[in-house]
């Protein structure tokens, strides 16, 4: 796999890719050493992009001005990716700019409710984050619910913000802490 890292307004980006399509994407919020750490690992090292590549590069950084991007279209490596994983990556593609869903709702169009917690874990080893976008989805109260990229929940919030989604409590309904 061959990789690079990228500046956008949002920070600097690692994206790896095969001939097959993109296969990692690291959000910003590491510092260089431990950005070029996690973007080269199991083997994979720096390479010139293609020019599919810098099509998602330009992409990733239109993103990051606040333009809206569908990455919908994108070639994707997921051949390291589970069976399960995949199908949840392929329902979660159909999620577009603006847009959110639950894990809950993810699970159910998967085939059952229980697939909850394993939604969760998809999201959270999805590889290529934002192209993928797990970001769009959110706990059933509404909340961020988790996000494994740098920044936690709290850079899920900000990609959200930028897409026009206010998170939190629904409309109409309080939290109370007890």
């Amino acid at each position: 796999m061959d990789t690079t890292t990228f500046d956008t307004a949002l920070g600097t980006f690692g994206i790896g890719w095969t001939d097959a399509g993109i296969a990692r994407l690291q959000l910003p919020g590491l510092d260089q050493a431990a950005m070029l750490s996690r973007i080269n690992r199991d083997g994979a090292g720096p390479g010139d992009p293609t020019r599919a590549v810098e099509a998602v590069i330009n992409r990733v950084e239109d993103y990051a001005e606040g333009e809206v991007v569908d990455f919908s279209d994108v070639a994707l490596d997921l051949s390291s990716v589970s069976d399960f994983n995949r199908r949840t990556y392929a329902l979660l593609l159909t999620i577009g700019w603006g847009e959110v869903t639950t894990y809950g709702a993810m699970a159910r169009q998967l085939g059952d409710v229980g697939l909850s917690r394993a939604v969760g874990a998809a999201m959270g080893s999805n590889p290529i984050p934002l192209i993928i976008p797990c970001h769009r989805v959110l706990a059933s109260d509404g909340k961020p619910g988790g996000f494994s990229a740098p920044g936690g929940a709290e850079s899920k919030v900000r990609m959200l913000a930028l897409e026009g989604v206010s998170v939190g409590t629904p409309a109409g309904q309080m939290t109370f802490g007890f």
